[in-house]
């Protein structure tokens, strides 16, 4: 059987593994970066934690006689990618981004795009009281310093350190329109700050904010590596197939 490594950490490498999973020929293994402390376990083999480095992706890729590679990682795992796409290309296996697309801005939005976290920080409006923070845990230092804000902030997992003013809610997408707007009345929400992940998951609260004329400082994707794309399932799926 040949085996195909996904890297994963998203729904859609979830739903990728469960579906790969049904091709007779194919041995899925699905790897999480181990950043969630209850993950939603993927259909087949997987393993936990990182690799070292795009060296150690290709040792691994070697030892376990991997013939694909799947990357459906978050948007934002710029590093993981880039180590992907090096390793693959070391090794000499067939290598697929699955990747979603961007939300576009569309007639009502009011975005403040900025490139960076650190960037979205400065960005935030000066008359923003109460910030709605929905960029994960792990990069909140920059707001640590704003002085009379007041944040919202929601994820998975408690971050480390806490946001020192504000609340903390503990939740998983997908997240509902009603839910969102309804967040945002409760909270009195004045600004947004959000990665641009893309997909269906978190995209209500960009809704919501149109609806309630809310601005948001949306962070944009960082470079990817060059290398094959696809933007859905079935289409990763398709590439699948034509290896075997």
């Amino acid at each position: 059987m040949a085996k195909v490594l996904i890297l994963g950490g998203t729904g859609d490498a979830i739903a990728l593994a469960a579906q790969a999973s049904e091709i007779p020929a194919i041995e899925v293994i699905t790897s999480l970066a181990g950043r969630t402390l209850q993950p939603i376990a993927p259909l087949g083999d997987y393993r936990v934690g990182g690799f070292g480095g795009s060296a150690g992706l290709a040792t691994y890729l070697r030892d376990r006689s991997i013939d694909f590679l799947i990357d459906a990682t978050h948007p934002f795992a710029a590093q993981i990618s880039w180590n992907a796409g090096a390793a693959a290309i070391e090794v000499g296996i067939p290598h697929l981004i699955l990747v979603r697309p961007v939300w576009e801005k569309v007639e009502g939005d009011r975005w403040i795009e900025v490139e960076s976290i650190d960037a979205a920080a400065k960005a935030i409006p000066v008359k923003a009281r109460r910030v709605f923070l929905t960029i994960g845990r792990q990069q909140l230092a920059p707001f640590l310093g704003l002085k009379n804000v007041w944040f919202l902030m929601r994820s998975i997992d408690p971050p480390e350190p806490p946001i020192p003013n504000g609340k903390l809610l503990l939740d998983r997408g997908p997240f509902h329109l009603e839910q969102e707007r309804e967040l945002l009345r409760d909270y009195q929400v004045d600004a947004i700050v959000s990665k641009n992940s893309g997909g269906n998951a978190t995209y209500a609260k960009v809704i919501a904010a149109r609806e309630l004329e809310i601005p948001i400082v949306m962070v944009q994707r960082p470079a990817m590596p060059m290398g094959e794309k696809v933007s859905n399932i079935a289409d990763a799926l398709t590439w699948l197939q034509q290896q075997i």
